[in-house]
């Protein structure tokens, strides 16, 4: 019922997947994120750079580690800027952790070069990258071109490999992953455990205040065949971001999402964004007559500047690009098993979308 031999599996399946000398189950991605910021053994003060367009639980995971959140711009496809991310260098800087926004891998090589030269740690968060690969290197994986401390990914309801909650922590440092693995059940060494299995059953040691992260073997259990057809979904949503894609590339009042030839996409999301002079109202029509439509879009993500429990830590003006990717952006639905039939219906609506929407909207911007 609880953490056991299907986890082991799913570790060891997981592992080989992606190409990880060591891989941890646990009950999310934030606990992942967590864990690996902890066993990076931040000070009070140290700082973590990252990215404003993400979802809470990027920066919460670090406030909860003890750091400091340092935010850096975006670029044109909503990853973490390595130009941004060399402008929010401190001395206080201790961990860069990038977020592969939608499923395209951020420029990693770039951020390893700047890690390389500060002494830095880098902690991916890949809640929407599996199986997303950089230069052909799955993410989570050992690349000739730089590697992570540790790489967070998600299996939650709405991710490309779901086992409902849950998460997985690759590193290819052994030490990282055994301190993970005790900090994830209470901070009780398995070391112990193991030493005296022939000849004290009972005896355990708790050797630091600890968490309670672990899957359970009925999650792992999902897992395993969920991983077993990630290729296949894969290749279902790329197919589909292919046809939004091909659909929407004629017309001049949406930016399409672009996939670089050096990077896969996991295609998580498919964030059509808008070009107009009225942001975000446009926006928001365009939103509101899809979901009169019986599209169900959303946007991603709100910017963690303009939540009210962040608000008063980041002035939202320093980072322009993130904010306007906000303002134009919708995620449009993608999942394995989406129908011709509905398919069809999502790119029709959003073709009237933009037609019905673009005159009175241009008519208030004054043209």
């Amino acid at each position: 019922m609880t953490t056991g031999p299907k986890v082991r599996q799913f570790e060891e399946e997981f592992r080989t997947f992606v190409g990880a000398p060591n891989a941890l189950a646990l009950n999310s991605c934030t606990a992942a994120l967590h864990l690996a910021l902890v066993a990076m053994n931040l000070e009070p003060g140290d700082e973590v750079i990252t990215t404003p367009l993400t979802f809470c639980a990027t920066i919460n995971a670090i406030v909860h580690a003890g750091g400091v959140p340092v935010l850096a711009d975006v670029d044109a496809d909503g990853n973490l800027d390595p130009a941004g991310v060399a402008d929010a260098l401190s001395p206080r800087t201790r961990v860069v952790l990038p977020v592969h926004f939608a499923g395209l891998p951020c420029d990693m090589q770039a951020i390893w070069a700047i890690a390389r030269r500060h002494g830095l740690r880098v902690i991916e968060d890949a809640a929407h990258a599996m199986p997303a690969s950089f230069r052909g290197v799955r993410i989570g994986g050992q690349s000739p071109w730089g590697e992570s401390d540790a790489v967070a990914f998600s299996f939650y309801a709405t991710k490309c490999l779901t086992t409902g909650e849950g998460g997985m922590l690759t590193t290819p440092n052994a030490s990282v992953h055994s301190r993970c693995k005790s900090l994830s059940l209470h901070g009780i060494s398995a070391d112990a455990w193991m030493r005296y299995a022939d000849t004290r059953r009972w005896f355990y040691e708790v050797r630091e205040c600890g968490f309670k992260c672990n899957m359970s073997d009925i999650q792992a259990a999902i897992g395993i065949h969920q991983l077993h057809r990630q290729i296949d979904f894969c290749e279902q949503r790329a197919a589909i971001a292919a046809r939004y894609t091909d659909a929407f590339s004629r017309f001049d009042d949406v930016i399409v999402p672009r996939s670089p030839v050096d990077r896969s996409h996991a295609w998580h999301l498919y964030v059509l964004r808008l070009r107009r002079e009225n942001l975000p109202e446009a926006r928001d029509a365009f939103l509101n007559t899809l979901h009169r439509e019986g599209v169900g879009a959303s946007v991603h993500f709100i910017p963690i500047p303009l939540h009210p429990f962040y608000s008063g830590r980041f002035p939202l003006a320093a980072w322009p690009c993130a904010r306007a990717f906000y303002e134009s952006a919708l995620s449009l639905p993608i999942y394995p098993g989406m129908t011709e039939r509905q398919l069809d219906v999502v790119i029709s609506t959003v073709e009237r979308a933009i037609t019905s929407v673009r005159l009175p909207l241009f008519a208030v911007a004054g043209r």
